[in-house]
């Protein structure tokens, strides 16, 4: 397997193209009375606030980083992607912004203010019943209707989206001595990661999983990307059915380790942002948050740590229910 890798130069021309598609999201030291008791001492935390970004997630950086790339030809056939909501939402943005048409698979368990999303930005949306369909679903439909697929993980274009990321929080924050992103597919934590060994090799890079969707980890022990995985986690926008080699690759060649979170972990977390930051997230984005107070606590002791907010769509019922779940010790 060839090894990916992205180029400084690559990251700032994608940076250039899709700046005034996207958001310099904002950064924010936490500091306060809770945090500071699940911390170890001296660890200092900066949270990357990508849920204000296009869309409500990092998602929007890559959507637009391949819709952009798409010759005048491809825009007039439109695109189409699948998803459990965020990337579809993203890609529905993203064929706003060029001026194209979408239509996205999204799994027939997405939640309904995702679905209400991605047809207000003018997607066309067509369900399927699991995530191996989902992706039958959108191979056929960019075969017989000539759309361009727009991945939710895989590829370049996707990770110099991402990788943009990396490189604007370190430009940001350039004294950070770790960064703790939520792996899905690997897109995200793949392109991030790249940007921030190239900016800042000795920056530590840990990811995170749901204990129900351990695909990276489990791809990470076998040595290549695994192509089955059984999900079971609230976390669906952490739930890829396989991974995949590219932003495998990345991950391995920039990940230092991964690390596991339960659902109650998650839902300890989100109410965490709640509480001391009055941030209102989904369980993806509460994961990175999960690590930082639990299975990376010790091993980050001191550090000045980045935490990634990726993003949130989440509809108030759903979010209160999460809430009201999580365990009464840290909620």
């Amino acid at each position: 397997m060839d090894q990916p890798g992205l180029t400084l130069a690559e990251i700032e021309e994608t940076r250039a193209m899709i700046a005034p598609h996207v958001v310099r999201t904002p950064v924010h030291d936490w500091t306060g009375g809770e945090i500071e008791t699940l911390l170890a001492p001296g660890t200092r935390v900066n949270l990357k606030l990508e849920l204000f970004q296009k869309s409500g997630t990092f998602k929007a950086r890559g959507a637009i980083s391949k819709v952009l790339r798409l010759s005048p030809e491809e825009r007039a056939r439109g695109i189409t992607a699948v998803s459990a909501g965020n990337h579809a939402i993203a890609a529905a943005y993203a064929a706003a912004t060029a001026g194209t048409s979408a239509k996205v698979v999204m799994m027939g368990s997405a939640n309904p203010a995702r679905v209400a999303a991605c047809r207000a930005l003018g997607a066309e949306v067509v369900t399927a019943p699991d995530g191996r369909t989902a992706f039958e679903m959108v191979e056929a439909i960019a075969r017989d209707e000539g759309r361009s697929f727009i991945h939710p993980f895989e590829g370049p274009y996707t990770a110099l989206g991402t990788a943009t990321l990396g490189a604007e929080w370190l430009e940001q924050v350039p004294d950070l001595d770790a960064v703790v992103i939520a792996i899905g597919g690997g897109g995200l934590c793949g392109g991030a990661s790249a940007a921030i060994k190239l900016l800042k090799p000795d920056c530590l890079v840990f990811g995170v999983e749901p204990t129900g969707s351990d695909t990276m980890t489990r791809s990470f022990a076998q040595g290549s990307p695994i192509d089955h995985a059984d999900v079971l986690t609230i976390a669906d926008s952490l739930a890829p059915p396989f991974a995949l080699p590219y932003s495998f690759g990345l991950c391995r060649a920039n990940v230092d380790d991964i690390v596991l979170v339960d659902d109650d972990q998650l839902r300890s977390a989100m109410a965490l942002l709640f509480r001391e930051m009055k941030l209102a997230v989904e369980p993806a984005a509460a994961a990175a948050t999960a690590a930082l107070v639990g299975p990376l606590r010790d091993r980050l002791a001191g550090k000045k740590v980045g935490v990634l907010v990726c993003g949130s769509n989440i509809d108030f019922d759903t979010f209160e229910r999460h809430i009201r779940q999580a365990p009464a010790a840290a909620a």
